[in-house]
């Protein structure tokens, strides 16, 4: 007697689905944001006149989510290839600080902006401040780097020894210093494309898919796997490891400092004592939701995007709920342990 065909395929759908989740961390992530997706328009609500109100305040809603967590998203892309080379990055937070302050001070319409008095403005001035404030973050990235490799210094250390000396610098130097950026400044974020202010998220998408490419189609990318995946072998094969690590981490000082150019224009000021705290995990925890392994050598760019939409959207739904802000951490707390465990499941597989 043969299986009926319609049961047949059923099998064949469920062994297929078992293996893409157990072996496949980017459909995992995007079949979870999709769970996601659903409750979130189940939470909303469909009591609306018609489709159209329906659909306009349903995307108003996510464009919303997508533009506040643009920046954040930037720098998770970044912490991705940190974390795929062994090492972590706590300073992301106080390195967004430092590098948003400086493009304010730089702006400053008052009498104390740099590049006023040199009687540099409108667009020679943002075009300046942007390559400046890239260049910092890149040397930000640098120093880091350079800790980490040239002075042997655990990434963890490192940072964390970062995360505190460039907040407090840039606490020091702005204390009751109140720039105001220029409003041509601030269309960088702000600019409307048809009636909707989407271009943090076109800035993210722009650099989610060269990180993407460069994580699946360069031989640094490859060297990024190797390095993480065994260093001393990586070191064997003839790649110059420290060379990879201070890139990777210059180019997550770039990473920050454009997500720091973003917020800035898109709020037209900064608080230098609480931007940019928690920023750290909330990157990490992306990342590893992507199905990126805290031990090195695993990452995947396009996990990392879905799984910042992932936090972002239960963020979103926490609100909804109205769950006090303090417990909102404990979730996503939940959410990578659950994440890491379930690597560490796979792996032992």
């Amino acid at each position: 007697m043969t299986d009926n065909p319609s049961l047949k395929n059923r099998r064949n759908f469920f062994t297929w689905f078992k293996y893409k989740w157990h072996n496949e961390p980017v459909f995992s992530t995007a079949i979870a944001l999709i769970v996601m997706i659903i409750i979130q328009t189940l939470v909303l609500g469909f009591n609306y006149d018609s489709f159209g109100s329906w659909f306009q305040s349903w995307l108003n809603n996510w464009i919303n989510i997508l533009r506040n967590n643009a920046g954040v998203g930037i720098i998770a892309l970044g912490m991705t290839f940190v974390i795929m080379t062994g090492g972590i990055d706590l300073a992301v937070g106080s390195t967004l600080v430092a590098t948003g302050a400086f493009a304010m001070v730089l702006l400053d319409t008052s009498t104390k902006g740099i590049l006023g008095s040199l009687g540099i403005t409108g667009f020679p001035a943002i075009l300046l401040t942007i390559v400046l404030v890239i260049l910092m973050g890149y040397l930000l990235g640098l120093l880091i780097g350079t800790s980490v490799t040239k002075g042997n210094i655990p990434p963890f250390i490192a940072t964390l020894g970062a995360m505190m000396i460039f907040r407090s610098v840039t606490q020091h130097f702005m204390q009751g210093y109140n720039p105001k950026v220029p409003i041509e400044f601030t269309q960088l974020a702000s600019f409307k494309i048809g009636n909707y202010m989407i271009m943090p998220i076109v800035y993210w998408a722009i650099i989610a898919y060269i990180l993407y490419y460069i994580s699946k189609k360069t031989v640094f990318g490859r060297q990024i796997i190797a390095v993480g995946s065994n260093e001393k072998a990586a070191k064997l094969s003839g790649i110059n490891v420290s060379k990879v690590k201070l890139h990777v981490y210059a180019l997550m000082g770039v990473l920050v400092s454009i997500a720091a150019i973003i917020q800035v224009s898109r709020i037209g000021s900064m608080d230098f004592s609480n931007a940019g705290r928690g920023m750290e995990m909330d990157a990490i925890a992306a990342a590893v939701v992507g199905g990126t392994s805290m031990l090195g050598g695993r990452g995947f760019i396009l996990g990392t995007v879905y799984g910042m939409l992932i936090i972002a959207v239960m963020n979103n739904l926490l609100n909804l709920f109205g769950v006090p802000p303090f417990l909102r951490e404990a979730f996503k707390g939940f959410i990578v342990i659950a994440a890491v465990l379930l690597q560490r499941k796979e792996q032992a597989a």
